[in-house]
C-alpha cells in the first residue's frame, strides 16, 4: 500500500521573500542597469551615426552621377528629389550641401550636423567632399 501524503509542518513552509533577499535582488538590478544603460546609449549614437554616414555616401555617389549628366553638382533640393532622406537621419541630423555653381573645378561638400538637444548632440559634425575626404576621420 502507498503511504498517504504527509503535510509539511507550518513552521517549515516558506511564504515569501525575506527583506534581505529583496534588497539583494534590487542591488543586482541596479548594478546591471548602471552598466547596461550607458552602453546602450553609446550603441544608439553609433547606430544613428552609421545611418547618417551611409546616407552621406549615397548622396556623394549621386553627386558624381549628377556631375556626369549635368556638368555640375546637385543642390540639396535636387539630391532630395533623387534620393530621399530617411527619417532616422533627418530626425537626428541637419543635412546641408555646399555645391557652388561657379566653382572651377566643380566641388561639393555634404555636411551632417547633429541636432542640438537630441541623442546625437555629443556627436561631431560629419562631412564628405568631392575628393572623398571624410571628416572627422576617427568617426568614419
Amino acid at each position: 500500500m502507498i503511504p498517504a501524503f504527509l503535510p509539511v509542518p507550518a513552521a517549515a513552509r516558506q511564504r515569501g521573500f525575506t527583506l534581505i533577499e529583496l534588497l539583494i535582488a534590487v542591488a543586482i538590478v541596479g548594478i546591471l542597469s548602471a552598466i547596461a544603460i550607458p552602453a546602450y546609449k553609446d550603441y544608439v549614437v553609433k547606430s544613428n551615426r552609421g545611418a547618417a554616414q551611409a546616407h552621406l555616401l549615397n548622396w556623394s555617389t549621386t553627386e558624381s552621377q549628377y556631375l556626369a549628366d549635368a556638368r555640375r553638382y546637385a543642390t540639396k533640393a535636387e539630391l532630395e528629389a533623387i534620393v530621399s532622406t530617411p527619417n532616422t537621419v533627418s530626425a537626428k541630423y541637419d543635412l546641408t550641401v555646399d555645391a557652388p555653381a561657379d566653382a572651377t573645378p566643380p566641388r561639393f561638400t555634404i555636411t551632417a550636423t547633429p541636432i542640438s538637444g537630441g541623442t546625437q548632440a555629443s556627436d561631431p559634425v560629419l562631412t564628405i567632399d568631392n575628393t572623398g575626404a571624410k571628416t572627422p576621420s576617427t568617426k568614419w
